[in-house]
């Protein structure tokens, strides 16, 4: 197992160490796009294949018994499949979102090192493989949310790298886009669309504020 620790101040350094010699450490800087970091992975992983993880997501049981069947098939592997896309369930206020076009919230997770790469610009994008990609059928838990503090202050340091990206492109966002079209058409998409009114309040919570990031976007590209 290999650990890219960016920067770590918490015990998580500590804790890997405990695990002995199978779990190796490589320490780096934090970058506002921590992609560069999930290349450094892949660089230094020594494996054939890859199982990248988040610090906040974990396997279900049942993705982690579906991965063990899927191992041994993989190592005896002579199709041209070089990645799988996974499920992956979004902990939010307390539930999981399963509605609001939250849920499966595909991410490509496990792919051959020697076929994967970051394209690295943007945050929000998955790996490259070269190849054919299949889908698992049992998801990651993501648990990035525990508390409604942790959703803003993850909200605010997305925004503020799409912000940068607008800067560093040079592109001015159009005030009406912004402030009212992308967030009405967000909304009406999430809650209605999506049906996110089915994930209760939590699911409410979550259209509002993946709706109004815009505004935040625009006053932080154009104030700048």
């Amino acid at each position: 197992m290999l650990i890219v620790d960016g920067g770590s101040t918490d015990k998580t350094v500590e804790i890997a160490k405990s695990y002995g010699p199978k779990v190796s450490i490589l320490s780096v800087d934090n970058p506002p796009n921590f992609l560069l970091n999930k290349q450094r992975a892949i660089d230094n992983a020594k494996g054939d294949w890859i199982l990248q993880l988040d610090a906040d997501e974990r396997l279900s049981p049942e993705l982690r018994l579906e991965i063990r069947y899927l191992k041994s098939s993989l190592q005896h592997q002579t199709s041209n499949i070089s990645g799988y896309w996974i499920p992956r369930k979004n902990w939010f206020l307390g539930r999981y979102l399963m509605k609001g076009g939250v849920y499966p919230d595909a991410v490509l997770r496990l792919y051959q090192r020697e076929k994967a790469h970051f394209a690295l610009k943007n945050v929000h994008e998955h790996a490259i493989v070269d190849g054919e990609t299949k889908w698992t059928e049992n998801a990651i838990e993501h648990m990035a949310d525990p508390t409604f503090e942790r959703y803003i202050e993850r909200w605010h340091r997305y925004n503020t790298f799409d912000a940068n990206q607008l800067i560093q492109q040079g592109v001015r966002p159009c005030a009406p886009c912004y402030l009212i079209g992308k967030p009405i058409v967000t909304f009406l998409s999430i809650y209605i669309r999506h049906k996110g009114f089915m994930d209760g309040w939590p699911g409410f919570v979550w259209a509002i504020f993946s709706s109004i990031r815009y505004g935040e976007i625009y006053f932080k590209a154009t104030n700048q």
